[in-house]
């Protein structure tokens, strides 16, 4: 459920959060509790041989050692579970276990030659040394205990042992903690690869939203020279009436806000704008202009879009208003009309006058092309021109686009199927 109402409040076309990345920290966890269970597994099997060696070693220093073993252990139980002092804890056990095994030939009473309860927790404590050492010491580590092991085996404290049965139980402890510790190395490197591959991976993914976000500037830059200060101008050149003339000079204070608004707003900054206030900024805007437009709004509600978006479609409406003045010839009846509804906004600006084929405008007129079509594309909306010679003309822009909305929905029912999949 969490998923799908992160898929849905997420704009159409944006990225969904990788899921269960695999990470150096989700293997450190899993081996850090993988140790501690299998310790704790070994430590209930010596529980009969120490429970069996009452009275062979000193009282004192058997109580201590019970204490200092079954506290590590319990130790690396707890850091395992909260994640904490992960390394802290598997060191104190690989430590305690050392220290115990160097003062017990200090504390054995009855030597024997059976297996001792130490030699069932070795294989642990190597184990321990690889998830909280650096792979050299626990190396070390992994020679110097069962070295030690068999040096006491063959003192009468540990035993007298032949060196031939005292070498087989620790070649035996090497070969186990040798193979703990290559694979605990190896899945360390292949989740420090995986980590390295991610970081990259978003960090080149920033790099593009940056120059996506610089080039989605640039257009709406070139949108606003366009549609604003080029056009005003070549308005202006051409205005050889008193009612002319004023309209340019509305074009123009119009054009000053623009670029003001240009120089203050980034690109991309997560503000965002009620379509509320979309409305009645468009509406303000057009009624200064003297074709006599009719506006009218429908189902607006209280939802709020991206303010970059607001702006494009301010943007795109006010350009196919004024194109409809300059156009679309004299006692036209011209409308607008704004409705939100389906998630999304759209804004229809129709006129009755001459109307034209779009077919036939030249490449280098730029005024529908760019400042309608590939403004509104790039903030993920879409906007339809339909004119005829006669037969006026029609501009309907949509935010966001129909295949933006398609893909996000695909994405949030992909998501609803994964996850109502049972877990094996």
């Amino acid at each position: 459920m969490a998923a799908d109402a992160a898929a849905n409040a997420a704009p159409p076309g944006a990225p969904l959060p990788i899921r269960n990345a695999l990470s150096l920290a989700r293997v450190e966890s899993a081996i850090a509790r993988s140790g501690a269970g299998i310790g704790i597994v070994f430590f209930l099997q010596s529980l009969p041989t120490l429970l069996g060696e009452n009275g062979a070693t000193v009282p004192l220093w058997s109580m201590a050692a019970a204490v200092a073993i079954v506290g590590g252990l319990l130790f690396t139980v707890a850091a395992a579970i909260a994640r904490r002092l992960v390394r802290v804890a598997n060191v104190t056990f690989a430590v305690a276990f050392l220290v115990v095994l160097l003062t017990w030939p200090f504390a054995v009473l009855h030597p024997s030659t059976q297996s001792p309860w130490l030699y069932y927790l070795m294989t642990i404590a190597t184990a321990m040394a690889a998830i909280g050492l650096s792979v050299r010491w626990a190396a070390a580590y992994l020679v110097l205990v069962p070295l030690v092991y068999a040096v006491i085996r063959l003192t009468p404290a540990g035993g007298g042992l032949s060196p031939l049965k005292a070498s087989l139980d620790s070649i035996y402890a090497v070969i186990l903690g040798g193979a703990i510790l290559v694979i605990t190395t190896m899945l360390r490197a292949a989740a420090t690869s995986v980590d390295q591959a991610q970081a990259t991976a978003l960090e080149g993914y920033a790099h593009a939203v940056r120059a996506h976000a610089m080039e989605a500037e640039r257009v709406r830059v070139d949108a606003i020279v366009h549609d604003s200060v080029l056009t005003t101008l070549l308005y202006a050149a051409r205005a050889d009436t008193p009612e002319a003339q004023r309209l340019a000079a509305t074009m123009a204070s119009n054009a000053i806000g623009h670029l003001r608004d240009a120089a203050l707003v980034s690109p991309d900054d997560g503000s965002t704008v009620r379509v509320t206030a979309l409305a009645q900024a468009v509406r303000d805007a057009i009624e200064q202009l003297e074709g006599g437009f009719e506006i009218t709004t429908s189902r607006l509600g209280t939802r709020s879009i991206p303010a970059g978006v607001a702006e494009a479609l301010q943007s795109a409406c006010l350009q196919a208003a004024v194109n409809s003045v300059n156009h679309a010839g004299e006692g036209v009846t011209r409308t607008v009309r704004i409705t939100s509804s389906d998630g999304g906004v759209q804004i229809i600006v129709a006129d009755d006058g001459r109307g034209f084929d779009p077919s036939q405008v030249p490449s280098e007129r730029l005024g529908v092309r760019v400042s309608i079509i590939e403004l509104i594309a790039n903030v993920g909306g879409e906007a339809q021109v339909e004119s005829a010679p006669g037969a006026g003309t029609t501009v309907v822009i949509r935010w966001p686009s129909a295949e933006a909305v398609s893909a996000a929905a695909a994405s949030s029912r992909g998501i609803s199927s994964e996850q109502s999949e049972p877990v094996s």
